[in-house]
């Protein structure tokens, strides 16, 4: 549930921590459409490349279109550019082949806030909210909205949803120290807005929160205070 908004800004904060001339970071800002996996890269003229919309493996035509949109964009870089999008054309084209009932509704069950939660591929399960945007508390209050409207549509059982924080960590101590206060923070939060807005949603709630053991991938469930 990305803020697109505000993405433009963040890649201003890249241009200005490693410089205009994009010798060393040139930063994208891409969207991502989930009922086909598509890529969407948002150009530095304004314009848009929906990877959807690309032919099969269509090499030739991609690189004039990324030139377009990316005009200060260094030759290298966008040579690098290629397979990711030619990648993600070829996902694109397996997906549209799979039999994807899933994808016709809303079937959520699972609000996800933080990070580490790659482990959750099945589509339509869970709606995870990055912890990125200035104002966290819109997309988790969209977030409830759809919970609650599955539950009233019977796309969803109502015994209740789950509400999880996770926050990552390398080494043990100070670190793992960190990512559980930003875990706790973030799961009171999140909680507190879904009470908040929804308060009839509320008490159906279960709130975990975890930090995450980035070498071994382990997720680590915190004790409630």
């Amino acid at each position: 549930m990305a803020d697109v908004a505000r993405a433009p800004s963040l890649g201003g904060v890249f241009q200005f921590r490693f410089g205009a001339g994009h010798g060393t970071v040139y930063p994208i800002v891409c969207g991502f459409k989930t009922d086909e996996d598509a890529l969407v890269l948002h150009g530095s003229n304004g314009e848009m490349l929906d990877i959807s919309q690309l032919a099969a493996r269509d090499q030739d035509g991609l690189r004039p279109r990324l030139e377009q949109i990316f005009p200060d964009m260094p030759s290298q870089t966008r040579h690098d550019l290629d397979p990711l999008v030619l990648g993600n054309v070829d996902r694109i084209a397996e997906v549209r082949k799979m039999e994807r009932t899933l994808d016709v509704e809303h079937r959520e069950r699972m609000i996800c806030v933080g990070r580490g939660f790659d482990f959750l591929h099945m589509p339509n399960l869970a709606l995870i909210i990055g912890p990125y945007s200035p104002d966290l508390a819109e997309p988790i209050h969209q977030a409830a909205g759809i919970i609650d409207a599955n539950i009233r549509a019977g796309r969803i059982p109502d015994d209740g949803f789950l509400l999880q924080a996770s926050v990552p960590y390398a080494e043990v101590g100070l670190d793992r120290a960190r990512a559980e206060l930003k875990s706790r923070f973030l799961s009171k939060f999140a909680a507190d807005v879904t009470r908040a807005q929804r308060p009839k949603l509320a008490p159906k709630m279960q709130v975990r929160t975890a930090v995450l053991d980035w070498r071994s991938r382990t997720l680590e469930t915190i004790a409630a205070e």
